[in-house]
């Protein structure tokens, strides 16, 4: 078999149309690659076929619902994210990351987390980047990213496997709460187990905290009347004196430092390590105006978070 990364260099090849193949191989869709890069499916056809053309070789084997590499498209697949990395790499080396973000920029995030920590400094962020405007999507929904056109999601939590690409923007840390008003009245729980006999508020269907111990994790199935897909109702039935739950500091921060709220089985900390992630397509060609906002937010939130640093500054 013809190594088609040599035949490539006798071809000059357009860095869209390998970058193209790279994140259609990435996604076994050419017509969701395609729109990632504002293309119609027939225009990432017929940019997919010129690439073949000039390589002298089928890349892709296609079917009306997905597409697998051929076995010369392995081949070139890993040569070709070797020259987008070194394309990146010049790019920046000669004054690409001088380009100034602008377009219109889609970004999706979950409601609560987007009106305490991001909606009041939105204006300090297109004032900064005028030639940026912004499309802010507040959802709990976990949306398809290429389906609803966004360039950017925030997403709160262990993230699954995906062909997103990831940058981390905050440590989310989670602590168990209650009023001290339902503490007094039905107890503070001394370890993990103890939670069984407590009215415990649930997020969605999470019935089972992991706790760390000294003899290991333990599972904990938890019950109670309250369950919801929307933290800020479990936020205030635990204020409301009805329950202990499992929060976010984020979003909690203020009455844990009013004493509204009081953190419990501080000495056994949830298993899970989360955090608080930017999600977006591809890190192939990534828009200056997305890297721009990732930046901002990161240094909007800081290391630690302001939440846990500064409670105060935390809007309920």
């Amino acid at each position: 078999m013809t190594d088609p990364g040599s035949r490539a260099s006798n071809a000059r090849l357009d860095l869209l149309d390998v970058a193209l193949f790279v994140r259609a191989a990435a996604l076994s869709n050419l017509s969701a690659a395609g729109r990632e890069f504002g293309l119609s499916a027939a225009v990432a056809s017929a940019r997919l076929a010129q690439l073949e053309r000039q390589l002298g070789a089928r890349l892709l084997h296609r079917t009306t619902r997905r597409i697998s590499l051929t076995q010369e498209g392995e081949v070139f697949a890993e040569r070709a994210r070797e020259l987008l990395d070194a394309a990146d790499a010049a790019r920046a080396s000669v004054g690409h990351a001088f380009e100034q973000p602008q377009g219109r920029l889609r970004v999706s995030m979950p409601s609560s987390l987007g009106r305490q920590h991001v909606s009041a400094v939105i204006p300090e962020f297109l004032r900064r980047y005028p030639g940026v405007s912004l499309d802010l999507h507040l959802s709990d929904e976990v949306v398809d990213l290429v389906d609803k056109g966004l360039d950017l999601a925030v997403r709160l939590g262990a993230l699954a496997d995906s062909t997103l690409v990831a940058r981390k923007l905050a440590t989310n840390r989670r602590v168990l709460c209650a009023s001290p008003a339902y503490l007094e009245r039905f107890g503070i729980p001394r370890h993990p187990l103890d939670l069984a006999q407590h009215e415990c508020v649930v997020l969605s269907d999470q019935r089972n905290w992991a706790f760390v111990t000294p003899a290991g994790v333990v599972d904990v199935r938890v019950s109670g009347r309250l369950v919801t897909d929307n933290g800020e109702v479990i936020r205030d039935a635990l204020v409301a004196g009805f329950g202990i739950g499992v929060k976010s500091t984020w979003s909690v921060a203020p009455f844990l430092h009013s004493g509204e709220l009081v953190s419990v089985l501080d000495n056994y900390p949830l298993a899970e390590t989360v955090a608080i992630w930017a999600v977006y397509p591809s890190r192939v060609f990534v828009p200056p105006k997305t890297t721009a906002f990732i930046d901002f937010l990161i240094g909007h939130f800081g290391d630690p978070p302001y939440w846990d640093v500064d409670p105060q500054r935390v809007k309920r």
